[in-house]
Parts: structure tokens; sequence; C-alpha cells
């Protein structure tokens, strides 16, 4: 009954040939209104239609006389009829396509068309056709269902171009074509998602280099990626390298290797001092409170200031870190006017921009004091204006002027004597350089006393020469060139602006100078730059060409001359040490500026617009979050962490400023240090710093998180404490006060349990197993409730079994007996599954040992339970008698 149907185009290829046959030989209603339907459609001239539809009548014919008497049937009937060469897709059919098609007045029947009788062609329908019942019967059978309908269209739509079913590409099918608006799109089915993607084997990167093993996760994956542990730690294979770095090494080796990653540049006992003595500091001017949600947290005070960890250094120390606290206090400490209230705000603002200035100044004075006095050492036998010269970069004006005057140039320390001068003195000293330059005499007078006389003037940057020639040529003299950062800003400080200009505008002066290459200027480079290292000397971290910031110095003077500058801008790590990873003085200056002195902050921090759940996450005394923030206080607690300092990064990480973060990080962070949590240190972080005893607990017995977020973070217990001491009954009482009943709970029952099996110690197996009645833990119907049934069963059976012998049992016990003689059969059934691990001889013992007793128990008290079931029967049937 099947019919088979293609499609042909006007072309002559036999390919193209349509077919239709059936059993019938002949087309059903359905087949010529669809016929009629096409042909409607095609555009052909009144010649062509009346050709088709001469050939047409000429092959009804033909098959009406090839029809034999009594409407015997033909094997097949082969219609040949060239169409056009538009295709119609049979398998996105509808049916109501069909009927809204045979509705349409519009198109002319095939009788008409034909030029047929109607009556007719009714009548040679009856006869050689089945009756409408029976076709519509058939029709019926044949048609396809919507499962075969979807079926078809996917494996029309079938990709199997390099597919797989394993990846998901077996069954993948195009998107469905709309035929008509009234047809429903049936869904695309949906396919497994692919975890690779297929490349050619020229295009893959392993062709060739199957053998290489400079990255062992190339060829073996997970198998030889390096780990991560406590105090950064790194486990791997072979050796470590960068992305273009070349290796003789390999990884084909089963050497692992542990390393530990550098993060300060100086020796780890120092650093590890530094870092402690202001921590102290900061701890003593920090109170730790608890949060909305309960969690203890770290908010400074506003009595921690530059100053007063400018206090925790000797007056005698010039290193880096104390200069850099030192400035600090004269740009952003507050400071007392001394002026009455009744002062404008234009004078009050005016009096404290001299005052920050007058105190960078002496800042700077004293940071350059050592580079000034280095370089007169050096060079003993050089001429007095030179000496001079260096004595002015400095701002030692009182012992350049005492130089001057003892060489007998008095006139010169006159004129030092009036630094700074106002503008006519100045504008007086420049005439009397042009003059000099006019009449050439400059080429006459030594380049430190031109540079002197420059300083006086208010030049700091060139100095013009005449352009004589021979004996009369002076060149132009670059005025800071040769000196450090430090002192080329003092020029712009003391003599280059005059002094009611701001800090803002001697910042922008020496800015607008270094930036310019021909200046000669030197750029603020970092304090460990200023001064060549040996080879031996440099640091282990290779370092991109394009990672130049600038001097940590510059970067805070930078933050107070700019508003707009914000902290990320500053607080990078190379500024500060030769170590990209050393967060110690960023994170201190972060506290101070942003959360002390409220200065500066991140430019990521969100504004606590927000109420409810999300406001009590954030600290309470930070104004919104930011997660720059708190990713500072994990790399510094990282880097404490390394040290061996665990009470100190535990206090940084108080500092987070998010509930739950603060909450993880620092649970981690005791997670990782357990082996080194003993009494001192666990009372440290317990008492100074307010930890739950809980955390410290848990850390003991916990060796590894695993954190899952299923609407709060929850930890699984992946391993024990006690590594390798066995001390599981310790574990066990950890557990309980860390409130890890769960744990707990698996240890009493896998670990303890069958101990107290083995030596017949109910009592202990009650109380073991009584703490977790009041807390739901997993397994406990099927595991710890069977272990206490047990536990009751043996002590009530033998406490009913005495007092059946004494003086028997009343009634209630021997519903008792009767319901124990019912539940210890399950009971021993389930004893199996209870200690399940049948490689541990102590489940093992303990099973035996349990099943023994019970039915030993049982053996003794079920005669009893039966003649006392006797007994009450008979005693019930004497009473229904009577």
């Amino acid at each position: 009954m099947a019919i088979f149907r293609a499609y042909a185009s006007s072309s002559e290829d036999e390919d193209d040939i349509e077919f239709v046959a059936s059993a019938s030989g002949h087309s059903s209603d359905d087949d010529r209104r669809v016929e009629s339907e096409i042909d409607a459609g095609h555009s052909q001239s009144e010649e062509e239609s009346e050709e088709e539809e001469e050939e047409v009548h000429q092959t009804d014919a033909s098959q009406a006389s090839e029809s034999g008497p009594d409407g015997e049937e033909p094997a097949a009937n082969i219609n040949l009829r060239p169409k056009s060469s538009v295709q119609f897709d049979p398998a996105v059919k509808s049916p109501s396509r069909r009927r809204s098609v045979a509705n349409d007045t519009t198109i002319i029947p095939r009788a008409r068309e034909l030029g047929v009788d109607s009556q007719k062609v009714h009548v040679m329908q009856t006869a050689l056709f089945r009756v409408p019942e029976e076709e519509a019967a058939l029709r019926t059978v044949g048609q396809p269902t919507a499962e075969d309908r979807r079926r078809s269209r996917l494996l029309l739509g079938l990709s199997r171009k390099h597919s797989r079913d394993s990846d998901g590409e077996g069954l993948r099918a195009d998107p469905g074509q709309r035929v008509s608006f009234g047809q429903d799109i049936e869904p695309i089915p949906v396919r497994p998602s692919r975890k690779y993607a297929r490349v050619e084997s020229s295009a893959s990167a392993v062709t060739g280099n199957e053998g290489l093993f400079a990255d062992a996760g190339l060829a073996l994956g997970r198998s030889f990626r390096v780990g991560w542990g406590p105090g950064g730690k790194l486990i791997h294979l072979g050796a470590l390298c960068g992305p273009y770095t070349s290796k003789t090494t390999t990884a084909n080796s089963s050497i692992v290797h542990k390393s530990v990653m550098p993060l300060v540049a100086i020796a780890t006992d120092d650093a590890s001092t530094r870092a402690s003595n202001l921590l102290s500091h900061h701890l003593k001017n920090t109170p730790i409170e608890k949060d909305a949600d309960g969690v203890p947290f770290a908010d400074p005070s506003r009595h921690l200031s530059f100053k007063s960890c400018v206090a925790q250094f000797p007056a005698t120390d010039r290193s880096f870190e104390t200069s850099l606290f030192r400035l600090g206090h004269a740009l952003f400490d507050p400071i007392d006017l001394r002026l009455a209230d009744s002062v404008s705000p234009d004078v009050r603002n005016c009096v404290l921009s001299l005052r920050r200035k007058a105190a960078l100044s002496r800042w700077l004075q004293e940071a350059i004091a050592t580079s000034v006095d280095a370089e007169l050492r050096d060079n003993p036998g050089a001429d007095w204006t030179t000496t001079v010269f260096t004595l002015l970069t400095g701002n030692q004006v009182e012992k350049a002027c005492e130089v001057a005057m003892d060489s007998g140039s008095v006139k010169l320390a006159s004129l030092i004597a009036q630094y700074p001068g106002d503008d006519e003195f100045r504008g007086d000293l420049r005439t009397q350089l042009a003059l000099w330059r006019e009449q050439r005499i400059d080429a006459h007078i030594d380049e430190p006393t031109r540079k002197i006389y420059a300083l006086l003037a208010g030049i700091v940057d060139t100095l013009e020469g005449s352009k004589g020639k021979g004996r009369e040529h002076c060149p132009d003299v670059k005025i800071a060139q040769d000196l450090s950062w430090k002192r080329a800003f003092g020029l712009h400080l003391w003599f280059c602006e005059p002094l009611e200009s701001t800090i803002a505008e001697v910042f922008e002066s020496y800015n607008g100078q270094w930036t310019d290459d021909s200046s000669g200027v030197s750029p603020p480079i970092p304090w460990y730059r200023e001064k060549p290292r040996a080879e031996s000397e440099k640091p282990p971290w290779t370092l991109p060409t394009s990672a130049e910031p600038p001097d940590a110095l510059y970067s805070l003077i930078q933050l107070y001359a700019d508003p707009a500058c914000s902290l990320s801008t500053i607080l990078k790590c190379l500024s500060f040490s030769e170590s990209p990873v050393d967060y110690r003085l960023p994170w201190h200056l972060y506290i101070i500026l942003s959360r002390c002195l409220g200065v500066r902050d991140f430019p990521d921090r969100e504004t606590p617009s927000v109420k409810g759940d999300a406001a009590a996450e954030m600290s309470p005394g930070a104004e919104g979050h930011s997660p720059s923030a708190d990713l500072l206080a994990n790399s510094y607690a990282l880097q404490l962490e390394q040290a061996g300092l665990i009470q100190e990064a535990a206090f940084v990480l108080l500092h987070i400023e998010g509930s739950a973060g603060r909450v993880k990080a620092i649970r981690e962070l005791l997670c990782r240090s357990a082996p080194q949590l003993d009494d001192w240190m666990t009372s440290g972080l317990v008492g100074s710093l307010k930890l739950p005893m809980a955390w410290v607990n848990e850390a003991k017995v916990i060796v590894d998180f695993i954190f899952s977020t299923n609407g709060s973070d929850t930890c699984f217990l992946q391993a024990i404490y006690a590594l390798d001491r066995g001390k599981i009954f310790d574990a066990y009482e950890l557990y309980i006060m860390a409130g890890l009943h769960s744990a707990a709970h698996d240890l009493a029952v896998l670990e303890l349990a069958p101990d107290a099996v083995m030596r017949k110690d109910v009592e202990l197996l009650k109380e073991l197993l009584g703490r977790f009645k009041v807390h739901p833990v997993d397994g406990w119907h099927t595991r710890g409730k069977v272990l206490m049934d047990y536990a009751h069963a043996v002590t009530r059976l033998q406490e009913l079994y005495q007092r059946t012998e004494e003086s028997g049992v009343s009634d209630d016990e021997a519903v008792e007996l009767e319901h124990l003689g019912r539940s210890v059969p399950k009971l021993i059934a389930m004893l199996p599954d209870v200690l399940r691990d049948r490689s541990d001889a102590r489940h093992n013992a303990a099973v035996t040992e349990m099943t023994t007793q019970l039915t030993k128990h049982l053996d003794r008290v079920k005669p009893l339970a039966i003649a006392t079931a006797y007994e009450r029967f008979l005693l019930a049937v004497e009473v229904a008698v009577a």
C-alpha cells in the first residue's frame, strides 16, 4: 500500500522524472487535489496548457483502456509528466493545508480543467476506485502519526559529516521550516552538549609534540597538574617555567618537587619582624566586634594614623618604609591650625595649604639628606661651587652660605642668604644671567656657579648659554641632570614655584618636566632601582620591560595633588618593593587612607544603598563593598601565612568586608594551618581576635574543605584530624565541639562502636550514640539508631528475663516483651548493613558478637514470652465467659 513519490523538473535527466506508483494503479482524490494545486501554481502559456491537457487526456484514456472490464487493476501504473523545478517537501505536508486547498473556489477542478463530464468522471471513479468508506479507512491507516513525522524530519535533517553519537552529534536536526502560518513547528529535540570540539589533525597542537613533557598537562592532564599547599607551597613535576621559557629538563619523571614561591624581596625573618611590629600596633587601635551576622569583624579606629605608625620606628631610621609613613603624616594626617572659629574658609584653606607645603618641605629635606651627605663624602676634592650647588639641592641653605663665605665669595653668600627671595629678586638675577649671555661672559664662568645663579633665579630646567664660537662658546646647562627624582622635585618645591603656590602646582611643574625626554630630569623610579645591583643580587622574579611603576613616595604625593587619583592607581607592589606580590605596605596604606582617614578609596566600592540581607553582608565600618579591598586583604594574609604568622594572617582576614567571605577565608586558613594550632596560638585566636572556638576545633579535625553553594556555604568533611596518629576518640570529641555532628556520627558508628561492642560495654555504646538524638545527622535511622536499638534490646531483654524468673512481669512488660520478640529478628537482619566494611575484621567480629548476644537473649526470653502470651489469652477467655 505504500506510495513512493519523486518530483521531476523540466530537465531530461531520468533521475528527475516523477514516479507515482500505487497498488491500485490510480491516484486518490487527495493526490489529484495536490496535483491540481501544483498545476495551479505553474506559470504556463495557453499553448503549453492546451498541449498538456491533450496529453493528460490521452493518458487518462489509455489508463481507462488498460483497465479490465471487471475492474481488474494492473500491476503498476506510471504517470510521466514534466514538472516545474519548484520543489515540494512531502515530509512537512499538513492535512489542514490539503483541506484548505480543496475548499478553495479559485482552483478549477480536474474534470472541468480537462473538459470531461463530471457525471462521467463520477461513474468512472465509482467503477475504478474503492468505495469512499474503504478508501478513507485505508488512508487513515496509512497516514503517518506525529511521531513518524517528527522522526522523518529528524532523519532528513541529519548532519553525519564528522559526527559521533557519543559526542551528541548523531541526531542533529536542522531547525524546522514553517510551510504555512497555520502549521505549528515542533521543538527541536534536545541533544547533549559537546564537551570538546573536533579539530583537524593538521591544526592540533599535539601533532608532532606527543613526546613533549615540558608541560605534562598537555599529555596527561590532571595526573600531572600542579598542586598548591599551605603557605604557598607548590607541588609539581619537572621544572617551573613560563610560557616563553625554554627548559632543558622535562616533566617525564617520577620525581615530585616541592617549591615555595618567594613573596618578599628581603629575608623572611626581617619581613616577619617588620610585619609583626606594624600589625601589633594596628591591633591595639582596632576593636574587634561582631557584625549583624554575628561574625567577628575588625573595624580600625580613627586613632590609627600615619603619625601613630611613625612612632613605631626610631627617630634615626632613614629607611624607605619610615620615609613613606612620614610622608603620609605630612600630607594626610589632621593638622591643628589653631585658628579661631570666626576665620573664613578661604583663609583657613590658605593656611592649611602653607602648613602642608612646609611639612612636605621638611620631609623632603630629611629624606634626601642622606644622599646629599653621601655625595659630599664621595667627592672630597670637589670645587667649592660644586659643594654649594649640592647643598642647595638638599635645601641646606645655611651650610651653603658658610661654604661660600669660607671660600671668599661674600657676594654670592649674600645672594644665597636671600633665598627664596621675591619676584623682584628673581627678576634681577634673570636679568644678570641674560646680560652674561648677551655679552658672552657666561663662557668664562664655571658651570656650578651658573647653576647656583639659575637656582636663585628660579630656573630649574635648562639654562641657555651664549652662541659664540671658540673660547666664547658656552653650552646650555641642564640644572637637574644626574639628580635623583626627589632632589629634582625639591628644586621645583624650593626654587621654581613661588612661596604661595600649592603642592599640586609644584607636582604639575615637576611632572611636566620629567615627562619631557629632552629635559634630562630623572623619572620617579622606585627606590630599589636608584642604584645598580650586582648580578648575584638580582631578584628571583623575571618582570616584563613594561613593568616600570613609579616610586611609592611619588605616588603618595600624586594622591594628594590629584583629587581624581584613586588607591588602585598608587597601590602597586612594585612601587614599594622589588617583589610583585609583596602586599604589606599597600595594605597598611589602604587601611589608613580609606578606613581611618577617609581620604581616598578604591573605585569599585559600591554605594551602600541596598537593604535587607545584602546590607547585612557589609561590615559595620565599611561604606559599601569593595572587591579590591577584599582581594588585597587575602593577598597579604597569604604572605603572612607563608611566613608562619597565622594569628597575624587571621587578623588581616578579619578586615574582609563581606561576612560570608570573611568566614570562608578564616576557616580555610585555620584548616590549612591545623598542625600549628597549639594552645598558645589557640588562646591568641580566641582571646585577642575573638574567633569562635568552634572554628578552631573544626580546623583541628579537618585537613581540607570542600565548599558547595546551596543557599549558604556548607562544609563537608573530607579527612579527619590526627593524620597518622589514630586518635579517633579525640577527633570524635572535637567534631562534637565543632558542631559537625554528621562527621562525628560516622566516626562513632564505623570506628568507635565496634570496639565498644567487642568489649561488651553497652553503656559506652549508648553514650557514644546518644548525643545524636537531638541533632539531625545523615543515616541516623539506618545506622546509629540501629546500634542504639541493639543496646536497648540487649539491656532490656536481660532485665525482663530476670524479672520473669523472680516475680513475673506486668501487663505492660509482657507487651514490651512480645514487641521485642518480633523486633529482634528484624534488628539482626539490619546489623550487617550498619557495619558494612567486610575488609575490617572489627566490623565482622562486632556483627557476629551482636548477633550472638541478641540470639542468646531471645532464645531465653522467647519461651517465657509465649507462656506469658498464653496466660493472657486464657485470662481473656475467662473474662469473656464470665
